[in-house]
């Protein structure tokens, strides 16, 4: 049977948001695989950079962002920068939607994605420092329902352990339950039957383990996450625009729409992304300004204008490395670090640099880098689906700071990391084309049914009109099978996490009757077969 290798998808995964931290000065430091850290951070070295080192790089940034839009045609960018408390600069560029006169400003709000992560851990941080709950506390203790495949790992895992992504859960883990339409109480019911890597001791970006850390801590409090994160965070710091309901943001007058590429490279308006279910790990959302009130906070260890916001040595914690997120890459390379929401590493000169970015692949991508010990930070907000111009503004201006310019073309560097991921995460079949020789497929009544699986829940394939079918999830979803070989079909993946066209693969008995499909898509972690019945 021939096979082909498929063009880049357009689409991207929020992994790549990590990932990205080793190509930006990415410490040394060792870190153990403990429920903390095996020693203390080597201390920050005198600032080496003057206001007016800062000064020109925030000049620097209309060019940096004009021309990383005219390159990307990105339609809406907004940008932030701190530096010694002081918001020294902030301003919009282009468009809240495509083909609407409205313009983004400071005060545009836009879908954070998971730059809500090292939110939520602020968040933690002030429930920590209120004595609500403590870092190390286990999960299953504050959140009932939570439960892994591992009872041992289930009893011991803790809020620093989901917050560090070192549970042993499997890369976006409960991801494509999500897209399904499944809740987050579905979601966390069957987190149990995802295999496990080692506790503690491997990493893996995991959205639904961050919200049920967060959940976890809402639920000890006695009230929401979206109360919570108000209570201890937003209202306090003077955030006003910011929330963790995805209602809010959609019904912001002032809000920047989310945008994907066509095929053609023209931007549009296409999908909306409703993240509640995942509200601590993506669903905030936010403008530049009150962003710049955190940045602030950030960089002043947890106070805002004088006035204690959260608890210093809880938000000291969330700065931490707890896990080496990526191995070096080379024997003289750099590895890479996860505090709790964090990326962590180490320059040259033994400088901290805390960053994250945020993607949806259905139009949204952000970033926030700090260098805490310049007081140094900038926000990058945009609505335009992952290519890199948000990891990209963000380089640029650290760079121009600390060495008076780029020092590569970042955009192009991590715009390639983001393809490389999309098309890493495509079938290697291009199921658009059978082969040559491909084998007809049995009757259609060979295939219809109901087919059961415990962590996708039921699935049904009928018939009409000479076309099959098959549905799953709660709403549920609907995908059009088209025959590609033999017992094989393939359907279009749809939804956050979508990765093109996907193979479905009936298998049957003596009697012609399928017994069981197995869907590639969903089959990752040996998930994705269902069985008749």
């Amino acid at each position: 049977m021939g096979v082909r290798r498929t063009r880049t998808h357009r689409g991207s995964r929020t992994r790549v948001a990590t990932g990205l931290a080793s190509l930006l000065f990415l410490g040394s430091a060792s870190v153990g695989a403990g429920a903390a850290p095996a020693a203390d951070p080597p201390p920050q070295p005198p600032p080496q950079l003057t206001r007016d080192d800062v000064d020109k790089a925030a000049e620097s940034l209309d060019s940096i962002v004009e021309r990383g839009m005219e390159r990307t045609g990105v339609p809406g960018v907004a940008v932030a920068v701190v530096h010694k408390d002081k918001v020294v600069r902030i301003d919009g560029f282009g468009k809240r939607q495509v083909g609407k006169d409205a313009q983004v400003g400071p005060d545009t709000v836009f879908q954070l994605a998971s730059l809500s992560k090292p939110l939520a851990s602020t968040v933690v941080a002030g429930a920590v420092g209120d004595k609500v709950v403590a870092w190390n506390d286990e999960v299953a203790e504050l959140l009932p329902d939570f439960a892994l495949k591992d009872r041992w790992v289930t009893e011991h895992a803790t809020v620093a352990d989901l917050f560090a992504h070192r549970s042993g859960l499997p890369d976006h883990a409960g991801d494509l339950l999500e897209d399904l339409g499944y809740d987050q109480e579905y979601i966390f019911r069957h987190l149990r039957l995802e295999p496990l890597s080692p506790f503690r001791a491997s990493y893996a970006y995991t959205n639904f383990g961050v919200t049920a850390a967060g959940e976890a801590v809402a639920d000890a409090a006695g009230t929401s996450w979206e109360k919570l994160s108000e209570d201890l965070l937003y209202k306090p710091a003077g955030m006003d625009a910011t929330s963790s309901r995805f209602s809010d943001y959609e019904n912001a007058e002032n809000k920047a729409v989310t945008h994907v590429r066509a095929a053609d490279g023209t931007w549009e308006a296409k999908y909306v992304r409703d993240p509640d279910a995942q509200s601590p790990a993506g669903g905030a959302s936010s403008t530049v300004r009150d962003m710049s009130l955190w940045l602030r906070l950030q960089l002043a260890d947890g106070k805002l204008g004088g006035d204690r916001i959260i608890a210093a040595d809880p938000l000291e914690r969330t700065h931490l490395p707890e896990v080496v997120s990526q191995p070096p890459p080379a024997p003289a390379g750099r590895a890479g670090f996860y505090g709790l929401g964090w990326n962590v590493s180490y320059d040259d000169l033994g400088r901290l640099r805390l960053s994250h970015s945020g993607a949806f692949a259905l139009g949204a991508h952000t970033n926030v880098t700090m260098l805490p010990g310049e007081q140094l930070g900038i926000v990058v907000l945009t609505n335009g689906e992952p290519i890199g111009l948000a990891d990209a503004i963000a380089a640029d201006f650290i760079d121009t700071a600390q060495h008076g310019m780029p020092t590569t073309d970042w955009l192009a560097l991590i715009g390639k990391v983001y393809a490389q991921t999309d098309a890493a995460e495509r079938s290697p079949t291009d199921y658009t084309e059978p082969p040559g020789d491909a084998a007809d497929p049995r009757a259609d009544s060979a295939y219809t049914g109901t087919y059961r699986n415990s962590y996708y829940g039921p699935l049904t394939v009928t018939e009409s009109d000479g076309e099959l079918t098959m549905a799953l999830g709660p709403k549920p979803t609907r995908f059009r099978l088209t025959h590609y070989d033999g017992d094989t079909f393939f359907f279009e993946t749809v939804g956050e996490n979508a990765t093109g066209p996907s193979g479905v693969t009936f298998r049957g008995d003596g009697n012609g009757k399928a017994t069981q499909v197995t869907i590639e898509a969903f089959d990752k972690n040996g998930l994705g077969t269902f069985r008749r019945g």
